[in-house]
């Protein structure tokens, strides 16, 4: 919660849901972030938040883009920033897709697989391509694995294929999951891909980048490292992995970037008891059952990483400070799935009353994104960027 944003809440009392991202705040996190990782150009993920006044500050900054679709190109593109300045970093990517992102000038396209290898080929030739490599998500709360990257070995056919086929065989990436709160995740991963990058390096290919994907945390109920800790261990890790013969590094942070500089306000819609009925004798029954809070938010309103209790938010509330008690805390919708913390201990203050407001802080990451368009009639989250 940046005093600016507090300002915003406390004298424009904007309706709920919505989201407030101070784009000062997006400023400042990418100044750190270059700050600790001077040699390594950052992408930012557009996935973590597309609105255009977080675009068009990044470009101001010099930032290039990681995008996941021709949309976000499309979205990239039209905030100002240059073709070149742009990766398309899914590595399933439509036809129609490839083609109008190399019609526009983008050169840079990610792959993990032999059929997109010959996608880019076919619709993109002679652009720069990299491959995923998979690596270990221990430590992330939010994991990337399975779903993407290949093995070391098919990676290496493929950079060598990937030459035979005419294309640019740039570099290679790994991403070692969002919100990843361990150091070691990097070094772990920068030996794995280095000794590929040598290997291919020694069988001839013009290998020049490495790309760290994105994972860099943002602190949330729980404290995290800071970005120095983060930029210490792959600055060593680089250098035990090539020596002085640094290729270009990448970076593509999302959630670092904007994740603090969001705060979502919501409204109460009931407090209440529950207490769960069984079969027979109920003496074993609490005396007092669980109290739950919904909120005009939940899982299908934009906090989808709520799912398995995995991303938790910080609250604040009128009553800070006060006495708490154990809650759930569900969203407002009728679907069984849309309860976002049962089970990770809870607290909020016992005068928590319907209608009161309450803040989810460092919610400026994969919210406005993750939000459906009016499930159950409910209106999307509403955006403000100040």
């Amino acid at each position: 919660m940046t005093p600016k944003i507090a300002r915003y809440l406390h004298d424009r009392v904007p309706a709920t849901p919505c989201l407030v991202v101070d784009v000062d705040r997006v400023e400042e996190r990418y100044r750190a972030l270059h700050a600790a990782l001077p040699l390594a150009r950052i992408f930012y993920a557009v996935k973590a938040n597309p609105a255009r006044p977080v675009l068009e500050r990044l470009i101001s900054l010099g930032s290039a883009f990681d995008a996941a679709s021709w949309e976000e190109i499309a979205l990239c593109l039209s905030a100002g920033a240059e073709a070149q300045a742009i990766s398309f970093g899914n590595t399933i990517k439509k036809v129609s897709a490839i083609q109008r992102a190399h019609a526009a000038g983008v050169a840079m396209f990610a792959f993990d697989s032999d059929e997109e290898l010959d996608k880019l080929a076919r619709y993109a030739p002679g652009c720069r391509v990299y491959c995923r490599i998979l690596v270990e998500n221990a430590g992330a709360e939010w994991p990337l694995s399975r779903k993407f990257g290949t093995g070391v070995e098919h990676a290496r056919t493929l950079m060598l294929r990937a030459r035979d086929l005419g294309l640019d065989p740039y570099g290679l990436s790994f991403h070692v999951g969002s919100q990843q709160t361990s150091t070691a995740a990097y070094e772990a991963a920068i030996a794995r891909v280095g000794l590929l990058f040598t290997d291919l390096t020694r069988s001839g290919l013009d290998v020049r980048m490495v790309n760290l994907g994105g994972g860099f945390p943002t602190r949330y109920r729980d404290d995290v490292p800071e970005i120095d800790q983060f930029a210490l261990a792959i600055t060593h890790a680089v250098t035990r992995a090539f020596g002085n013969a640094l290729p270009e590094l990448v970076v593509e942070p999302g959630r670092f970037i904007v994740g603090d500089a969001g705060v979502v306000s919501s409204e109460v819609v009931l407090v209440s008891r529950r207490r769960v009925e069984a079969q027979g004798d109920t003496d074993d029954l609490p005396k007092d059952a669980l109290r739950w809070v919904y909120l005009d938010i939940g899982r299908f309103g934009g906090l989808a990483e709520t799912e398995g209790e995995a991303i938790k938010y910080r609250f604040r509330t009128p009553h800070d400070g006060g006495r708490t008690g154990p809650v759930a805390i569900a969203g407002p919708t009728c679907d069984g799935a849309d309860v976002l913390y049962e089970r990770s201990a809870y607290r909020l203050p016992l005068d928590l009353a319907c209608g009161e407001r309450v803040e989810l802080l460092s919610a400026g990451a994969y919210v406005s994104t993750y939000c459906s368009t009016r499930f159950n009639g409910f209106t999307p989250l509403a955006e403000h960027y100040i």
